[in-house]
């Protein structure tokens, strides 16, 4: 009896093994590498020096620009995505027709063919000055500045990470029990009721995967507020290239990250305590 609950634990030891190899090498130990250069100070020459202190998380308020922007951005820019998602992911899963259901799909999956680098460029030139601000001018608006702006990092979000949205939205809504929506309709409920009571509720486990992805990626975007930004709407992942790369202030920069991952996980937390609470089922998914 030993022997074989030895041998069963050996073999999924074994499995378990490459994954948990993998892991190790590439998240455990860059995360430990991160922590202890967090706690060093600047070599003379840029990079790490080793030491013990805490003045570099003492510091943070030094790019306190890049967290603001990234903490309101952020938020924003999935929120917005969240709007835009839910009624094309409702579409798509309970209104549109079967056989056009998957190429519409395939439609919402296509832009990721094409690099985000390049799309965003295609924004540049769409908010610049020879884009949507031309096409103003002959209409009399003149001096309208599209560009460099947050409202432009905002759109390029939305347009950048739509997808990732929709799609887990698009999976709850799709595995969603029809004959509920009908329950609900002989109860006597009207749309919205029954829309706010049951679609939207039973789909939250889903809106929160989106809105949780979405937002954690955000957090450490860079290519976004670099191009659509221009160098006046920074976030933390432009913070963290400038003190890695140019600034060679490995110390302070691994501080903002470890900072940014202890947020990542707090917005995990919280995203599956609220869908927890609001759904009535505990998710099991997000992390």
């Amino acid at each position: 009896m030993r022997g074989s609950l030895f041998r069963k634990n050996l073999v999924t030891a074994l499995l378990l093994a490459p994954a948990a190899l993998w892991l190790v090498v590439f998240l455990v130990l860059p995360f430990v590498a991160i922590a202890i250069f967090s706690v060093g100070e600047r070599a003379p020459e840029g990079g790490y020096q080793a030491a013990l202190t805490f003045a570099q998380y003492a510091n943070l308020p030094a790019r306190a620009t890049a967290f603001w922007n990234t903490m309101v951005l952020a938020p924003i820019g999935a929120l917005a995505c969240l709007l835009v998602a839910y009624p094309v992911a409702y579409y798509l899963a309970l209104r549109a027709p079967p056989r056009w259901r998957l190429i519409l799909l395939a439609l919402i999956v296509i832009p990721f063919w094409t690099s985000l680098l390049m799309r965003t460029y295609a924004w540049m030139y769409i908010l610049g000055g020879r884009g949507i601000p031309a096409l103003l001018a002959y209409a009399g608006i003149e001096d309208l500045r599209l560009i460099n702006t947050p409202g432009a990092v905002l759109l390029g979000i939305v347009y950048g990470y739509l997808p990732l949205m929709i799609l887990p939205i698009y999976v709850s809504l799709e595995r969603l029990d029809r004959r509920l929506l009908e329950a609900s309709a002989d109860l006597g409920a009207k749309p919205l009721s029954t829309f706010l009571g049951v679609t939207l509720r039973l789909s939250l486990p889903g809106v929160m995967t989106g809105f949780s992805l979405v937002m954690i990626l955000l957090l450490g975007e860079y290519l976004i507020p670099t191009l659509l930004g221009g160098g006046k709407v920074f976030f933390i992942g432009n913070a963290l290239v400038d003190l890695f790369l140019q600034s060679r202030n490995w110390p302070f920069g691994s501080a903002i990250a470890i900072t940014l991952v202890l947020v990542s996980v707090v917005v995990l937390i919280v995203a599956n305590h609220v869908s927890t609470r609001l759904s009535g089922a505990r998710r099991v998914d997000l992390i």
